[in-house]
Parts: C-alpha cells; structure tokens; sequence
C-alpha cells in the first residue's frame, strides 16, 4: 500500500503544475512536524485523596457507598467489569479499578472486606484470600485546568482500547480502513452523485483517515479547495504513519460533546463525561452510542436530544448484531435499555471551588500557568470528598435552621467552614459559600472580618509562656478601665454588662471575659501579643490599638485555622497544604510537598491553654457542645463575636481535626447571633458526623497537676484530695496553699494522701484506692 501512495503522489507531482507541487511539499511538511509527537495540550487533573481501607477503620457502610457513588462504582452481582460492587448485609466485595499512584501503578483487583459496628473488622485478597494490610480506592478526580483552547482530552492507548469499541466504530464510520490508501474515490464520487440528485448533503464519503485530518489539521470550510487539501493530506498521512497510528489519534482527537466552554475529545474523555466510567467499563449499547456521537455529537447529544441519539444508538447495535459482533438475541435486549446518562454537574470545570481556589494558589508558587493548562499534570491533593461532603451539609442544613427558628428571611445568612488535620496540616474541606458549589467569591479564603474573642487564646498563650509571673489560677483584674487610643478613651466592657472584680486567669478565659483580656494584654504589651499571634500563623498585618485583644482585626478564617492547627499541634506550626504531589503526563514526580513543621510556642503553655480550652466547652462560653456532640467526642475551642452581633465565629479541635466555622452577612448588618448560637452549632454539625479522635492530650515533662481551689484561684494542701486537677508549669510560680475543706481527710491515717505532681501519679493512687477498697 505504501508503495502505491507513493506512485500516487509521484503522478500527481508530474501532473500538476509547480504550484500544486509546492503546497504538496508544504502540507507534508505540516503533517510531519504536528503528528509526529501528537502532543496535545492536555489539562492538569487534580485528585483528592484515596481512601484507604485496613483493618480498624472507622469507616460505615454509607460512607463507602458514598465513596462508590462518587467514583462512579455500580452495583453488580456479577463484578465482571472494574468499577463494581455487590453488598450481602455487613460484607462488601469491591472489583476495584487499576491506577497510576504516585508511589507507583496498582492493576486492579477483587478485594472483600466486612463493616460492622462503623469499623472494618476484614479486608482480604479474593484472588489467594490472603489478608490485605492497606488498599487504597483511587481517588476522585476533583477538578481539571484546562489548556486555553478548552479542549478536555484523556488520552488512551489503542491496545488499552475495548475491541468491540474499535470494530464497531470501524463497521460504523470506515469499514475498508485497513484497506484503503486513506481516500475512497469511488465513494467520494457516489456521495457526490447523492448529494447532488438530493439538492443538499445527505451523504459522506470521507475516510477515517480524512475525518481526522478535518479534525486534526483543517477547518470546518465547505469548499472545494479544503477537500482537495483534506484529500492531499491524508493520503500524505498514509504514507508517514502506520493505519494503527492513525486509529489511536482518531480515538483521541474526535470531537464528541461540549460542557459549557469545555470540547469533550476523545473516547476516554467522553466516556467519563457522559457515564462517570472508565472505558473499559462500558457495556455494547454505551460503546454504540459513542460510535454514533461521531456522526454528529450536537446532533446525536443524548442529553439535549435523547430520542435521536436512542434511535441512532439501537441503529448501530442492529448493524453490528448483522455483522457478527454482537449475538442477535443480546442485540434485542441492549436496544430496551435506557440511555444511562449521568447527570451533568453544575459546574463544569469542579463541584468543589473553594478547595481548588486554594489549590491553585499553592500550585502557582511553582508552576507556570501554561504548563498547568498544558502539560497534563497529575496533581495529588488533601481533599477527602466525604468530609466535604459532611461540611456542606453541616453549613446548609444549620444556617436553614437558624433562619427557620429565628424567624430570618431564608437564604439571608452566609457562612465558611474549613477543616485540616492536626498533625500534618492538611486541608480536606473547604466550604466557602452556603450554596458550596457556585464559583465566586471564596470566604474561606479572601473574606476579611473581625475576629471576637477567638484571639483570646494567643494572649492567654503568652501570659502562660511566662510561667514566673503567670499561671492558670493567676487572679486578674475585670474593673472598669479607660485606655487611650487614638485620641480617644476607650472603656471595653463585658459581654454581660457588668464587672467581676478579681477573676482567676482560667475562668477569664472560660467565660471570656473582655475587661480581664485587656488588662492582661496591655501588661503583656501589644507588640508581644502581636508577635504571639504572627507565630501561631495569623499572616494578616496587625495594627497596635488595643481594640485588637478583643478581635478588633479584620483575618481570614484560613488564618485562624493555622493558629488553631499550631495550638492543637501542642504548639507546632505546620503550614497549611492542599497539595502532595505533582506527577508529569508519563507518570515521573515531578515534586512532592513534605511535611514541614516549626515550633512556635513551648509545649508546657500550650497544654495548660488546650487544657483550659477544654473547660470552655465544658462550662464555659461553649458548654452547649455537651448537647450536640457524643459524649465521649472531648474537643477545645473558643467561640468569637463581634460588635452587634455582626459576626458569629467558633474554632476548635479533636484529637486528630481541627475547624473554623464563621456565620454571617455579606451586607455586614447584625445576624443577632453569638458565636455559641451560630457559629458552634455549625462546628458541631461537622465534628458530630466525622470519625474523629477525642482529644485526650499528653502532658509535657514539665507539667505538674494540683488539686485547686479554682473560684478562688488557690492550691490545697498537701493532705487534701479536693477540687480540680489543674496543670502547673514546673519551675514556675505556684498559688498559695489554702486548708482543706471538710471533711477532713487527716482523720484517717491510715490512708495517708501525698500531692500528686503528675497525672501518672494521680492514676497509680486511683488504682491503688480501688484496690483497697476490693480487698
């Protein structure tokens, strides 16, 4: 055949005039230098994480049928494709898909595992029935950056390619392609003929090879002069490249289907975007209807115009049962069935912008913007979709709530809500917007607004870093003061109008007092608590008025979780990250982004701060935690609220999860709403769904713990067992000691209390009083 074109070409060289031969020699020159590589402008594909299955998991049913639903699994009790599943009661066999990690490719296998009680109790090979250590589902692919041409293109493989696909699409569209030189001139001629008794087109004689040289290299001119280029140019592709060349570009260059601005090109791009699967997933009548999308993909879109691309469907189906490729009696029982389209999203670039947003920020520190539109990046990220899922919820149904119990026109209030992990840091849930999905303005992110009373931990963090002056039973002072600022007095008060007089430093912050705050941070001395709160992670610059201590600073909730995240951390920063690996088109990392930690503040004033915090939710200002969260969920955290209840904050921890929730108006009017009654209830509808760690912290070396009198900030002595546990600094200044309360424990000798100085030694005394009273 080469032989013959290169005849061919050599005649029409000698017949044609010097022209000709000079446009013969330019298109080659074209098909040459564009073909060879065939390297498309392909989008970075961004991925939240896998989700990984072992044994001990917290993990329910629902949450794993989310998962399935998410990546596109269907429920088959066959499993014979990928991408399936089958459920009998507590046992759950998945045939999961093949993927490119960036730690290396996995094949796809058959794995069973069982849940009972939110916990996965086996998880097993089916292949040698072998336990599994660890297994990673892939992960969703959460959003594209597409070139600027907005073409979407998956690329794939001719021998990765179903072969039904292949041979019905050749029966379909090019049944002589291994035959032909790339030109039919007997059917050109007969399309000709047809057209011309029928007064318009209503018949086609190109070649697969000329449809994708029209794709590939050509306009969409109707003119003679770009058919006799379209004719030209592929005989010239005939001749440089083999016929399997030419098919797989055909299989990923055809246009088939539009997303608002985005081209679906490619039958693996199409089949994700019509079926949410893989190709290799798809059954005969979905592969038919992508054949019959090449013929005309507005024409034949089964989402616009179902009937038509159902009837041009079941067309190709009868015509391969006649030929062989399917049997006639599976051809009658694929044309009952439905379309199956899935639903279009509503964004068609990711259903998840605010997490994007803050991707893309942290990938244009080390990537052009082109090569992030071009290069097909595999980009490896924090985001876990069931957390998203869960933040979502939490923001939409508590603001409806709100609205609906306080008689608030609906829709009126806004709200972010963001969550990380403790130790490393990571992102896994942004939500920026009450209706999360709609792209625009990202409050998680850009939103600047006071803070309230949800800084007040850096400045108590900084009176307890000076253990020779401070400690958490140090009494403060909540009198009236006038402070001048700007040349004018200011006098701050309290949230409940009146003043406490001598306040113990733990309950100033249990209750969060306003007076007893500001005296404490103008001793402390603004540029030191400005310096506190820059090291936790607020990156906002910071003005020194004194209305700062009270929240008086407009900071973006992604800066208060940083400073909570280093709190929670025991004072460790760790900068906030949404990504962890970048991977080129051919599978090579190209960076990873590893965990980075600094220390910020001491461990020990950090314990004595969380262990406070924890009393805040307790008995403090976020004590209705106790009626929205499990009992055994024990977190920290400190509500924040804002002159005229403009703006309702709550940030807090567990074990393992920190968050920030903000609620509030866009217009800056009052939502009548402190940080307890908006805010915390959005936290808490987050915290109460996730599987989190209680938060069970570890006291540093240092640390001793007393029993004290705590209402009146004083230790008792030695030979009392009384009051509250509360932890000391080693080497710092101690309260003074104040006599036992009665009952008097000196009247019984026989049991003689020591002072436990750590909480190791107040266990070994509980258990040795037990013992003795079992004896």
């Amino acid at each position: 055949m080469k032989r013959l074109l290169l005849l061919l070409l050599i005649f029409l060289l000698a017949a044609g005039s010097f022209a000709l031969m000079g446009k013969i020699k330019q298109l080659n020159k074209e098909i040459t230098s564009r073909f060879e590589g065939r390297r498309w402008e392909l989008p970075a594909r961004l991925y939240g994480r896998p989700l990984e299955l072992y044994v001990g998991k917290n993990l329910t049913k629902k949450d794993l049928l989310r998962e399935f639903e998410l990546l596109g699994y269907k429920a088959a009790e066959d499993m014979n494709t990928p991408g399936t599943y089958r459920i009998h009661g507590s046992h759950i066999n998945i045939h999961c898909r093949a993927f490119r990690f960036a730690d290396g490719r996995r094949a796809g296998k058959t794995i069973a595992l069982t849940i009972t009680h939110r916990h996965i109790r086996s998880l097993i090979d089916t292949a040698d029935g072998k336990d599994i250590a660890l297994f990673r589902l892939e992960p969703l692919q959460i959003a594209a950056i597409y070139p600027r041409d907005n073409e979407d293109r998956l690329l794939i493989r001719l021998k990765d390619t179903p072969p039904l696909l292949v041979n019905i699409l050749l029966l379909t569209e090019d049944s002589k392609f291994y035959h032909h030189i790339g030109i039919r001139p007997l059917a050109i001629l007969r399309a000709l003929l047809a057209n011309i008794r029928a007064g318009k087109t209503v018949q086609g004689g190109s070649t697969l090879t000329q449809q994708l040289v029209k794709n590939f290299f050509l306009s969409s001119e109707q003119s003679l002069k770009r058919k006799i280029h379209e004719a030209l140019m592929a005989l010239l592709l005939e001749y440089h490249y083999s016929k399997d060349e030419i098919l797989e570009t055909y299989l990923n260059e055809i246009y088939l289907g539009q997303a608002g601005k985005r081209a679906i090109h490619g039958f693996g791009t199409a089949s994700r975007f019509y079926f949410g699967r893989n190709l290799d997933e798809l059954t005969a009548d979905q592969l038919a209807l992508l054949v019959g999308l090449a013929k005309g993909a507005s024409f034949y879109d089964p989402r616009r115009h179902p009937k038509r691309a159902k009837k041009r469907r079941d067309l190709i189906l009868m015509q391969a049962g006649k030929a062989g490729l399917l049997p006639p009696a599976a051809v009658q029982a694929l044309r009952q069935r439905p379309l199956g389209i899935t639903e279009r999203i509503a964004s068609s670039i990711t259903r998840y912008p605010a997490f994007v947003q803050m991707a893309r920020r942290q990938l244009k520190r080390d990537y052009r913007e082109e090569d992030l539109r071009s290069e097909g990046l595999g980009i490896f990220t924090t985001f876990d979709p069931i957390m998203q899922q869960k933040a979502e919820k939490s923001v939409q149904q508590t603001l409806a709530a709100i609205e609906h119990d306080r008689k608030i026109d609906a829709d009126t209030l806004q709200a972010t809500l963001i969550l990380c992990s403790v130790d490393q840091g990571e992102v896994q849930a942004v939500v920026g917007d009450r209706f999360p999905g709609r792209a625009g303005f990202n409050r998680a992110l850009d939103m600047r607004r006071p803070i309230g009373s949800i800084i007040k931990p850096a400045i108590y963090l900084n009176a307890l870093s000076r253990s020779d002056r401070f400690n958490l039973l140090s009494l403060l002072d909540d009198s009236p003061v006038s402070i001048l600022s700007n040349g004018k007095n200011w006098q701050p008060q309290n949230y409940d109008k009146t003043f406490h007089g001598p306040v113990v430093l733990r309950q100033a912050l249990v209750h969060s007092m306003n007076v007893a705050t500001v005296r404490l941070g103008m001793e402390l001395g603004l540029d030191s608590v400005i310096d506190t709160l820059h090291r936790l992670g607020i990156s906002e610059k910071i003005t020194h008025y004194p209305s700062l201590l009270l929240g008086a600073v407009d900071v973006s909730p992604i800066s208060i979780l940083q400073m909570y995240q280093t709190i929670a951390a025991g004072g460790y920063r760790t900068p906030l990250r949404t990504i962890l690996t970048v991977m080129d088109r051919n599978g090579r990392i190209l960076q990873r982004y590893p965990l980075t930690v600094e220390q910020a503040a001491r461990p020990a004033p950090v314990f004595c701060l969380t262990n406070t915090l924890q009393e805040v939710t307790r008995t403090g200002t976020a004590a209705s935690l106790k009626h929205l969260l499990p009992p055994a969920l024990t977190v920290a955290g400190k509500t924040g609220t804002t002159n005229d209840l403009r703006d309702s904050w709550f940030a807090g921890f567990s074990g393992s999860h920190v968050a920030v929730a903000w609620v509030g108006r866009d217009d800056n009017k009052s939502t009548g709403l402190t940080g307890a009654s908006g805010a915390l209830r959005v936290w808490a509808g987050l915290m109460n769904k996730i599987a989190t760690r209680p938060l069970v912290p570890e006291p540093p070396e240092n640390i001793d713990f007393y029993y004290s009198d705590v209402d009146n900030g004083r230790l008792f002595a030695d030979q009392c067992r009384q009051g509250t546990l509360i932890p000391f600094i080693r080497g710092g200044i101690l309260p003074p000691v104040t006599p036992c309360m009665a009952p008097d424990p000196a009247q019984h000798p026989e049991q003689p209390v020591t002072r436990p100085n750590n909480l190791g030694q107040t266990l070994q005394q509980g258990i040795r009083q037990l013992l003795r009273i079992f004896q």
